[in-house]
């Protein structure tokens, strides 16, 4: 199986959200980060079929899927960053709802129901409203539907927004047991999730591939970047004003920071390790929040 993006381009009005963009996919799961605004959302729609790209095709096992996308809908799983839910229905309720509006047949409905239950591990609450889900149970739920199909193209955008750390780690290593003989496209701006579970890595800025590379390609490239340094409150604020500033930690001793630069940022300052958030802001030259 193979998902081909050609120079695709999408334009809303005046505004370009993506620029002459290409990749190619194959089994295995692709991370794909970059700062709000970046085309994330907007390509995810497109590579969906609900959204048509203003130039360029996007080619599914070689097939145009503006004329074929029926071909790829049937393979196709999606969580949408904004999954909706009906909180009265059970769990269980809802994914028999869903498997029969994605046409499956009775034979299979129940039994299909059953295994994704156990896949994203909702058998024990399987039968409580939605209503009374947390909010890492019901992404297992929006995932669990996406699985209904059996897919060979999983598409999730923004999947652990919003979730604690533990629920986050339960979801990521889900997503992880996924990828075999699957395309999966993870959408994020938290560069943890893609550290975690993925083996390729896309930069999207300004609607433009800025970088198609590994986290440990990336994190190479880094190194030499990233300083720390233990300076007083004047000099941190002012390191802060003028340098990416990827932690800013009061201590006894002063407050000690890492900075993102390509070149030294203060006469004390040492070279450290980069994470893949500190490679990443270097790459992007943009400051970002940290999550």
């Amino acid at each position: 199986m193979e998902l081909t993006l050609e120079r695709l381009n999408k334009r809303y009005e005046q505004q370009w959200a993506l620029h002459q963009l290409s990749l190619r996919l194959s089994p295995g799961m692709l991370g794909l980060v970059g700062p709000n605004g970046a085309g994330k959302t907007s390509l995810m729609r497109m590579i969906a079929t609900l959204l048509e790209p203003t130039e360029g095709r996007i080619l599914w096992n070689g097939q145009d899927i503006r004329t074929h996308g029926q071909a790829l809908r049937q393979v196709l799983g999606y969580l949408p960053q904004n999954f909706g839910i009906y909180p009265e229905f059970t769990g269980r309720q809802f994914l028999r709802y869903l498997a029969a509006m994605k046409g499956l047949p009775s034979s299979l409905l129940h039994r299909r129901v059953d295994e994704v239950l156990e896949m994203v591990n909702l058998e024990q609450v399987a039968d409580r409203r939605l209503l009374t889900y947390s909010g890492g149970m019901k992404q297992r739920i929006g995932i669990a539907q996406a699985l209904l199909n059996d897919p060979e193209l999983l598409i999730v955008d923004e999947p652990t927004a919003g979730l604690d750390p533990s629920e986050r780690v339960r979801f990521r290593t889900l997503l992880a047991s996924l990828t075999r003989n699957r395309i999966v496209l993870l959408s994020t701006h938290i560069i943890s999730d893609v550290e975690a579970v993925a083996s390729r890595l896309v930069i999207l800025q300004e609607g433009r591939v800025l970088s198609d590379t590994t986290p440990e390609a990336l994190l190479v490239t880094a190194r030499g970047g990233v300083w720390s340094v233990t300076v007083d409150q004047a000099t941190a604020l002012h390191l802060q004003a003028s340098y990416q500033v990827s932690t800013m930690v009061n201590q006894v001793s002063g407050v000690t920071l890492r900075l993102v630069s390509p070149t030294r940022p203060h006469e004390a300052a040492v070279v450290v390790d980069p994470s893949l958030e500190e490679a990443y802001l270097l790459a992007t030259g943009r400051q970002a929040v940290r999550v």
